[in-house]
């Protein structure tokens, strides 16, 4: 008998990976303040070697971004501290894919996989804005890279 998709473990691929990304984050300077965490098992694996190596101030598990679409996230997003500079989001595709997509301004959105596409298990996307978290709006923000697992093997 199988597990539960909420309680199934990252693949020995999905810890490599999380390990690589945790190591481009550092090098990279990405320092989140908040991290909002799925409370999917594989998703608090994925966080383990980013939160030792970066150590952020605060760490959110939320069930509610587990298999959500990604316009249900943009709650999380407009009710983060104000304080926060940077925020960390560890989801499930394809709602973090269709976030993605719809936070990228009209420069950066040609930079993300298509909503057809393939968002890799493991990528980040990075982005920049400026103003508060409850004012962010679709096409509000710059992609400012788009990362791959693969890419960093």
């Amino acid at each position: 008998m199988g597990l539960d998709d909420h309680e199934r473990p990252l693949s020995k691929r999905g810890r490599t990976a999380a390990s690589a990304m945790a190591q481009h984050m550092e090098g990279a300077g990405i320092d989140p303040d908040v991290v909002l965490c799925s409370t999917a098992v594989r998703a608090k694996e994925t966080l383990a070697p980013i939160a030792k190596k970066l150590r952020p101030a605060k760490v959110v598990f939320e069930r509610g971004i587990y298999e959500v679409p990604g316009r249900k996230l943009w709650k999380y997003v407009w009710t983060l501290p104000e304080q926060a500079d940077t925020v960390l989001m560890i989801g499930h595709n394809p709602g973090l894919h269709n976030f993605a997509l719809a936070l990228a301004d009209a420069d950066s959105v040609g930079r993300l996989p298509p909503a057809e596409g393939k968002f890799p298990t493991g990528a980040l996307a990075t982005f920049s804005f400026e103003g508060r978290w409850k004012d962010l709006r679709p096409r509000a923000a710059r992609l400012v890279s788009f990362v791959e697992p693969k890419e960093l093997e």
